[in-house]
């Protein structure tokens, strides 16, 4: 049976993360584990007792079930390495730097999805839970592999039958790359094999910024979008300034969710 894989340091954050997960376990046919990594201050039978029973009635208020893992262990190594023993995806929530000890924000919610080894899908601790997924936005990116957040969009789309939008800002005087126009057409095609509802966006930039997170974010809260669909890591062409584009929308105040592979 598919298996999502969902982290929890029993924060609101991580709750939304639960709820989005059992979402798309029904969607998807897939059950849920969930992991806790056992902390210092956990390790006697009674903490880590206690960390299970909180679980437990998390799950009982969710009327759902999940396969509870409570590793002991770095927080983030152990994530990338239960990410690799056959998970579907990786659900996570992120929020700010004043949280809970397993806190992720902005660049170790990227370092994260890096380093898993499956596409992964963040929300904030504020973020909707869109049980019928209906739109996804889809930037067109100019990396040399573009297969896995491809697979994982159509994966997604199919299952929620959600709309994708193949969104590209355009800026003034500018001339997109061959590598992102190809990936564009290369998205537009197996959108149509896989007979998925799509349309081609062309923003006109309403600036000449050279970021593109704040415009994708803008669009998807215009268009309702249930998730925005990014590339973990940075294309050669906009390397320079990726990072902080895509800590940007990981961690975006309107809580959108987002795909990353």
């Amino acid at each position: 049976m598919p298996d999502l894989l969902c982290t929890t340091d029993l924060s609101p954050a991580s709750d939304t993360a639960l709820t989005h997960a059992i979402a798309l376990g029904d969607r998807l046919g897939a059950r849920v584990s969930l992991l806790h990594v056992i902390g210092k201050q956990e390790r006697d039978a009674g903490a880590k007792e206690k960390v299970k029973a909180d679980i437990e009635a998390k799950l009982d208020r969710l009327g759902a079930q999940a396969r509870i893992l409570l590793p002991d262990g770095d927080f983030m190594s152990e994530i990338v390495s239960e990410s690799g023993r056959g998970h579907l995806m990786l659900v996570m929530g992120t929020h700010g730097p004043h949280g809970l000890r397993q806190t992720l924000f902005g660049a170790d919610i990227l370092k994260l999805v890096r380093k898993s080894a499956v596409p992964s899908y963040v929300v904030q601790a504020h973020s909707p839970v869109d049980r019928e997924l209906n739109r996804i936005v889809l930037p067109v990116a100019g990396h040399a592999e573009i297969g896995r957040l491809l697979d994982t969009v159509c994966l997604l789309a199919k299952a929620c039958a959600a709309e994708v939008d193949v969104y590209q800002l355009v800026r003034p005087g500018e001339s997109p790359s061959d590598a992102l126009l190809d990936n564009k057409l290369r998205m537009i095609e197996r959108l149509q094999e896989e007979g998925i509802r799509h349309q081609e966006v062309n923003e006109p930039s309403s600036s000449f910024s050279v970021g593109f997170a704040k415009a994708t974010i803008d669009y998807a809260k215009r268009v309702n979008a249930g998730a925005i669909a990014i590339m973990a890591h940075a294309s050669d062409e906009f390397r320079y300034i990726a990072d902080a584009e895509k800590e940007r929308i990981l961690a975006n105040e309107s809580g959108i969710p987002v795909i990353c592979a």
